[in-house]
Order: structure tokens, then C-alpha cells, then sequence
């Protein structure tokens, strides 16, 4: 019996205002990228469903409907795959304002529910592999695969935050899709667990450790670098999943990962744009910590801030097999040329096999 592979598209950080205002588009560009190869040279290449990681708006206020109507038209670009084949969570940029109904912009354009159709475009029968559970917090499962998704949300004891303090503060969750992943986890000992959600944990990839993602000045003052300084806020923590259940610098993914090494097998996320090939706080894009491979996937975006490198990552999964291909795409030439960059594919070693059998959808 011939091997089948599983590919899996990861991208995040599209930010499509930040970069239609220069003239580019950010997530459709891509998604030609992908299907028919790029203007620059690039080759197509195949996926069966795509991640999205979040920050699909460009805005430092809060997200707007031209910006939500934009997404859905480069979404429109899709023209082998169905919408409904990009699975997506919410980034920092897509949240809604304090004062305003919780991600009601990307619960109405993005829609990972299917309950704005006539928005967001997304059917839920049109799911190649059904959701479970609500926008905040989902699952859904490809053979042996369990994707755990979970959205960026505000911090409720936060008196200023999206809008006053731009992208910022640090990741947050609330105790209840904490609770929910470790349940999750516990009850699916045989699945390869991968967990998705827009910020790494910390100390994990690169400059996710505490104030990696600011620098100082001349003066030795903090500034904003691969993210915005807020004072007001919590920029120690800009680079990871800071709250959790309204405790700061909380760490409890990252506790509950040591203490119970390989139950889940990798966490995407993005958030931090970079180079491929960078190296900050001793930490790369792809690490092995607690057992578990964490993968940084951002960004798509060119235009939004001052470290950005448009590039998104393919995941194989062969069946049979406990092997991991991941490779990496530069989506522009600027940086290295446009397509694979071979020097930073990774072969990754899962806890087991990967099967289709039993895959419903």
C-alpha cells in the first residue's frame, strides 16, 4: 500500500491592512503562492488544510468591517482548496475593544464557527474535518491528529487595552480554555496532540523569553522592536502567553508541559516576525522543550513593523510513519529567494505514527 501524506499549511500574522496600504496582498499572495507558484519563481505545492495562527488584522486600533471585508476578498483568491479549509484563531490585532462585544470583528470576518455566513463566507458543512466546541476554544481531529485550537482574548482585569495599547498586552486565555486543554490532553493519550494559538509559551522559540521583545536604546531605555512598547501595559511579557485565568506571567501550559513530558506533541503559534534563519535568546524558530516541538510560523505580512519576512511553513505527516517534515516558503525574494528555504527545513520525530484510519469528514 502506497504511503499518503498529510500536508499541513501554517501561516499566521497576515496583517492585511498594514500591507494593502502599500499595494500588497498579504494572504492572497500567498494563497496564490501555494496553488498556482509566484510571480518570482516560486513553485506551487500541495496542502490539504491550512492553519492560520491569527493577526489577520493590521490595525494598532481595534479591527474595523472595511479591514474584515478585505480579508474575506483574499480569501477569495482560494481557488482549489474551499474557505472552509483554513482553520484559524485569533491573534492580538483581531481582538475587539474593552467596551465592545468580545472578537465580535473576528467572530463576524473570520468565523471559525460558521455562525456568519453571510459575512465571514464560512459554511460549516464545507468543513473538511468538523469543529467542536466555540469560537474561543475548538477541536477538531484528522485521523490520529487532535488540533487543539484556542484564540487570543483581552485580559479582563485590564482597565486599558486593545485599542489604547495597540497589540499589546502579552497573550492571554482565560482559566476555562486552560482547563479545557489540559482536559483535552489527559482524555487523548494516543492522539498526536497539536495545540494552536497565537503566542508561543515562554522561553520556547525564538524571543519569547521575558523583555525579548523589546530592546533598549542609547540611553538604556526600552523600546519598542519585534513588538510595540506599551508602558502601561505588560511588554515584559509581549513575546508569549503571559495570562491565564488573570494571573500574570502565569506560565501554566509551560508547567503542565514539564511535568507531563511528550503528552502533546507540538505547539504553532506566531506572533514574533523574524527571520527563518535568526537565532534570539539562544532560542530558533523550531525547539524541543517538555518533549514537545514548538514551531513559529509568522509571518505573511511585509509591512507590519520593522522585522517582518514574509514566510509560512508546510507540515508533512506520511502514514506509518512518526516522521515530520517541515519546510519553510519565502513568500517575496527580498530576503532569500522566493520559495523553499531548504537550509531551514526540519525533520521532527513524533511520539508516534501518523494514520488516516478512523478520520471522519
Amino acid at each position: 500500500m502506497q504511503n499518503k501524506n498529510f500536508n499541513l499549511w501554517v501561516f499566521g500574522d497576515a496583517h492585511v491592512g498594514s500591507d494593502l496600504k502599500h499595494g500588497r496582498e498579504s494572504l492572497a499572495d500567498a494563497i496564490r503562492d501555494s496553488e498556482s507558484g509566484g510571480r518570482q519563481g516560486g513553485p506551487s505545492f500541495e496542502w490539504d488544510i491550512g492553519i492560520d495562527a491569527g493577526d489577520m488584522s493590521g490595525g494598532q486600533a481595534v479591527p474595523q468591517d472595511d479591514e474584515g471585508a478585505e480579508v474575506v476578498r483574499q480569501f477569495g483568491a482560494l481557488t482549489r482548496h474551499h474557505r472552509e479549509a483554513v482553520y484559524s484563531v485569533c491573534g492580538n490585532h483581531d481582538r475587539s475593544g474593552l467596551n465592545e462585544p468580545e472578537a465580535w470583528w473576528w467572530r463576524k470576518w473570520v468565523d471559525p464557527m460558521g455562525r456568519n455566513t453571510g459575512f465571514s463566507g464560512v459554511a460549516p458543512v464545507r468543513r473538511p474535518y468538523p469543529v467542536e466546541g466555540t469560537w474561543s476554544r475548538y477541536s477538531f481531529r484528522v485521523g490520529n491528529l487532535l488540533f487543539l485550537m484556542m484564540s487570543d482574548i483581552n485580559e479582563p482585569t485590564q482597565t486599558v487595552g486593545r485599542g489604547d495599547l495597540g497589540g499589546n498586552p502579552g497573550g492571554v486565555v482565560s482559566g476555562e480554555t486552560f482547563r479545557w486543554w489540559q482536559g483535552m490532553v489527559k482524555a487523548n493519550p494516543d492522539s498526536i496532540i497539536i495545540s494552536v494559538h497565537h503566542y508561543m509559551l515562554k522561553e520556547t522559540t525564538v524571543a519569547s523569553g521575558e523583555w525579548e521583545g523589546m530592546i533598549k536604546d542609547e540611553q538604556g531605555n526600552w523600546r519598542g522592536h519585534y513588538h510595540g512598547y506599551k508602558p502601561r501595559g505588560t511588554p515584559q511579557g509581549a513575546s508569549y502567553l503571559y495570562f491565564v485565568d488573570s494571573r500574570p506571567d502565569a506560565q501554566a501550559f509551560e508547567t503542565y508541559l514539564a511535568g507531563h513530558p511528550g503528552a502533546v506533541s507540538l505547539w504553532l503559534g506566531g506572533h514574533t516576525h523574524t527571520h527563518p534563519d535568526d537565532n534570539y535568546g539562544g532560542k530558533t524558530h523550531i525547539e524541543n522543550k517538555w518533549g514537545t516541538w514548538f514551531i513559529n510560523v509568522a509571518c505573511l505580512s511585509r509591512h507590519h513593523g520593522s522585522t517582518n519576512v514574509p514566510m509560512s511553513r508546510l507540515l508533512t505527516f506520511r502514514e506509518g510513519s512518526n516522521d515530520l517534515r517541515v519546510r519553510c516558503y519565502m513568500h517575496t525574494g527580498e530576503f532569500l529567494p522566493h520559495g523553499w528555504h531548504d537550509q531551514a527545513e526540519r525533520r521532527l520525530t513524533m511520539s508516534r505514527a501518523f494514520t488516516m484510519a478512523n478520520t471522519t469528514g
